[in-house]
């Protein structure tokens, strides 16, 4: 690295920006109906949020309705349940879409019905979806690795989040139609080198499948986020940040012969770690959070969330939701972090951690080409090997005592009595309530042509995403359209060969 980098300079070790600027303020968030969720983004817009990501229940995550056999108890839970546009009706009440820099979501499996499900939500309110800031994670492929949510094979997946980045690329450029994330991949045990060069390899599948289709990398590349952990280690992560941004810069460049400057600028938004949350004395994870989010500040990071004190026990309380925002505000506009850009820029250790780093990345990178790319190592189980070793030595070394954890393996003692947040078992019920009302009063007839030229594209291994905008507006549900396209693209079949 040139001595004389400066922040804003390739490889944008430093930053993306000549000067430092606040970060997006995104609590990720949901819970039981749109309607209760509704309520709990408005409190947090009221107090200085300023972009959200919507955490959906596992159902609505696996393209299963909220009155499907496999989603009862589920419904709600981890995550608020979304069935169809009526659901993003109430969720978005009295919620200007133009005045939301970032709406975000973990819609990965099911990124195309998301995409569809605001383009609907645009045109009835007379906005130009362009108008706001639409973030959709739509990042299949970690899914495969370490998270579990995929819904068809591989390279079906594949396909369809190519078919959301085309489509926002050619129709609604001001979009993000990716956010590549290496947050999970991170929670699933690995460490940080394995965290960005998985993420990249999976990025590289996207782009390559787009640019295939005449989308050309510049027109993608200056949207995309990368979602990054900030764990615990504090100069590591910092130096990891650091060492993602240069990484990705050469393959923007290198690769892909990128002409835009932004197409070679990653853009982050860090996670404060929740591996790192302990049930035990839980008051402690304002603590770790606090120095996981300065870490991320430090390494020059576009948004970021932190979390709450008490999401190892279950979904935040308003109050402990309320206290990981002010934490961010509080680092933000009295620690002094905003005075100036890469800050520890200098420091001998991280210097050296960084070059290291990225050093490592890349090799990394490169093997994982070598064995076939990310689709390959997805679909042979490679990557979930690696994973899976990494998070058996990590338990082993908690274990042992070997990596120390307050609380839980030194300075133990009894956590005083604390009452997580508890769903109301009402929910699921107004839910599934809610989901029978519609399915009645809606235009069936509509909803069923509107699904079978959804079926029709994908046999022709046509873009989905225009004929998924048609039976959104009908009213077509998330397990409805997932259906049809299983007819077409089977189920996913695990590999077991480890």
């Amino acid at each position: 690295m040139s001595a004389i980098e400066k922040p804003g300079e390739y490889p944008y070790t430093r930053g993306i920006k000549p000067d430092a600027g606040v970060w997006t303020m995104g609590q990720y968030g949901g819970f039981g109906t749109p309607r209760e969720t509704n309520e709990r983004f408005k409190m947090l817009l009221a107090q200085g949020l300023t972009g959200f990501s919507v955490a959906l229940d596992l159902p609505t995550q696996l393209g299963l309705d909220s009155d499907h056999p496999l989603a009862q108890g589920e419904v709600g839970r981890v995550g608020v349940a979304i069935d169809s546009l009526a659901d993003i009706e109430i969720l978005m009440d009295q919620i200007p879409l133009e005045k939301i820099s970032q709406v975000r979501t973990t819609a990965n499996s099911i990124g195309y019905i998301w995409a569809a499900m605001f383009i609907a939500l645009a045109e009835q309110r007379g906005v130009d979806p362009n108008q706001f800031g639409m973030f959709i994670q739509n990042d299949v492929l970690k899914e495969y690795i370490a998270r579990g949510t995929q819904i068809f094979p591989a390279e079906a997946g594949l396909k369809l989040s190519v078919d959301v980045i085309e489509y926002i690329a050619r129709d609604i450029p001001k979009w993000v139609p990716l956010a590549m994330s290496g947050y999970h991949i991170r929670e699933s045990g690995s460490d940080a080198i394995q965290e960005v060069a998985f993420t990249f390899a999976n990025a590289r599948e996207y782009l390559d499948k787009a640019l295939e289709r005449g989308v050309t990398i510049d027109q993608v590349a200056p949207t995309l986020f990368t979602f990054l952990s900030s764990n615990i280690e504090f100069l590591p992560e910092i130096a990891k940040f650091r060492a993602a941004r240069r990484t990705w810069a050469r393959i923007a460049r290198e690769k892909y012969h990128a002409k835009d400057p932004r197409s070679e600028q990653l853009r982050i938004f860090a996670f404060t770690a929740g591996s790192s949350l302990t049930a035990h004395q839980p008051m402690n994870n304002v603590v770790r959070t606090t120095v996981e989010m300065l870490a991320a500040a430090l390494g020059g990071i576009q948004t970021m969330h932190v979390s709450a004190f008490d999401e190892a026990l279950g979904v935040p309380t308003e109050e402990a939701a309320m206290l990981a925002l002010r934490t961010q505000q509080v680092v933000a506009f009295e620690s002094g972090v905003l005075d100036g850009v890469d800050l520890l820029a200098g420091s001998y250790e991280l210097e050296k951690m960084t070059d290291e780093l990225a050093e490592k990345m890349w090799q990394l990178l490169e093997d994982i080409e070598k064995r076939g790319g990310a689709l390959e190592c997805i679909n042979n189980g490679w990557f979930s090997k690696e994973l899976s070793e990494k998070a058996y030595q990590f338990s082993m070394d908690v274990e042992s005592g070997k990596r120390k954890v307050v609380g839980v393996n030194i300075f133990q003692a009894e956590s005083p009595p604390f009452k997580p947040f508890a769903i109301d078992p009402q929910s699921e019920i107004d839910q599934v309530a809610s989901l029978k009302k519609l399915k009645a009063n809606r235009d069936n007839e509509a909803v069923k042509i509107a699904l079978a030229n959804v079926g029709a594209a994908a046999k022709a291994g046509e873009n989905v995403v225009g004929p998924c905008v048609v039976a959104v507006k009908a009213y077509a549900t998330v397990g409805e359209i997932v259906d049809q396209l299983r007819e077409v693209y089977g189920k996913w079949r695990p590999n077991t060969t480890f």
